[in-house]
């Protein structure tokens, strides 16, 4: 309860890339989130004092944070169990390899809804063509992307995991707990979108590997009761 009186308290705003968040927009939960997203969009050359200041503050905040964060980061349990799903046939095979681990781009650039909503979210194909109108243009995948952008069309992507309607399940909640509030750096989203999702960064198209059903939940919550995972039905069947 307390943690949402803070919550409301906050209130939501805009931070200094233009995201809303709901933690407001000077919180350290939008700025963490932005300054790890966007880390690949070239900044102005700072130059004198005010590099030098944004050096040693880096610095500082490296000591600072990385000890915790190293502390903590490995104590979530996820229950056991796999779901070996089907291949999901989708009408632009993305690989997410290429993205994740070989360039290095967080999660939440393009599911950039996750972090403050129930959905994770699909990036529309002007973010993508962000990079694609110069990267890679001539890959067959790529030049089915650019069809459906000079269409404006939307690539009728499909849902991997889909729970039934009467789950209620938030991805902003999640990320808080299981993130934010631990005070784990953002780079490493990854790893906590991996409990659910699997080893994401390993795979080409995304597919099922968690049973993601009423007993995998419930075991995770139980195991993570310190965490303030609830016990209430209500909290998830609404």
């Amino acid at each position: 309860m307390d943690a949402l009186l803070v919550f409301f308290q906050q209130g939501g705003g805009v931070s200094v890339f233009g995201f809303f968040h709901p933690w407001g927009g000077n919180n350290q939960y939008a700025q963490r989130v932005d300054m790890a997203v966007n880390k690949r969009i070239p900044a102005r050359n700072r130059r004198g004092r005010v590099g030098l200041a944004w050096a040693l503050g880096l610095v500082a905040c490296f000591l600072l944070v990385v000890p915790v964060a190293m502390a903590a980061k490995y104590d979530v349990v996820a229950p056991g169990g796999s779901h070996d799903g089907e291949d999901v046939k989708q009408p632009i095979e993305f690989p997410h390899d290429i993205h994740v681990k070989d360039n290095d781009i967080n999660c939440m650039y393009c599911h950039s809804y996750a972090r403050r909503s129930n959905v994770a979210g699909i990036p529309p194909t002007s973010k993508c063509m962000g990079c694609h109108k110069m990267v890679a243009t001539d890959k067959p995948r790529i030049k089915q992307l650019t069809e459906y952008w000079e269409n404006k069309e939307s690539p009728p992507w499909k849902k991997v995991n889909d729970l039934p309607d009467f789950v209620y399940f938030t991805h902003e909640i999640h990320l808080k707990t299981l993130l934010f509030d631990r005070e784990i750096p953002v780079e490493d989203v990854k790893e906590v979108c991996a409990l659910c999702h699997g080893d994401v960064e390993n795979m080409t198209v995304a597919k099922k590997v968690k049973p993601l059903n009423m007993g995998w939940c419930v075991g995770c919550h139980i195991e993570n009761k310190e965490l303030g995972a609830p016990g209430d039905c209500w909290k998830c069947h609404k």
